[in-house]
């Protein structure tokens, strides 16, 4: 069953927040939440001249938001995955 609660909304408010602030083009930051009892399943689109800069040398900018996101859900006893999506 899937719900959507405060927790994910939070989660989705925080990754967009993050996610603008790295990118040139804030508008076409699109976040879509999907909730189970356990998991949140973020889905993160931006602009394709900005998928560069949320992916980062490496991955370490995708590593680093999945890691803030991640923690985050900790503290509500869910489990996170962040996806970024074409």
């Amino acid at each position: 069953m899937m719900t959507t609660d405060g927790s994910s909304v939070m989660l989705k408010d925080l990754l967009e927040f993050l996610a603008k602030s790295l990118v040139d083009d804030p508008e076409e930051v699109h976040v879509e939440a999907t909730e189970t009892d356990t998991t949140v399943v973020l889905e993160l689109s931006v602009a394709k001249d900005d998928v560069g800069k949320v992916i980062g040398k490496q991955g370490r900018i995708a590593r680093a938001l999945r890691t803030i996101v991640k923690a985050s859900a900790v503290r509500d006893g869910k489990r996170a995955v962040v996806e970024i999506v074409d």
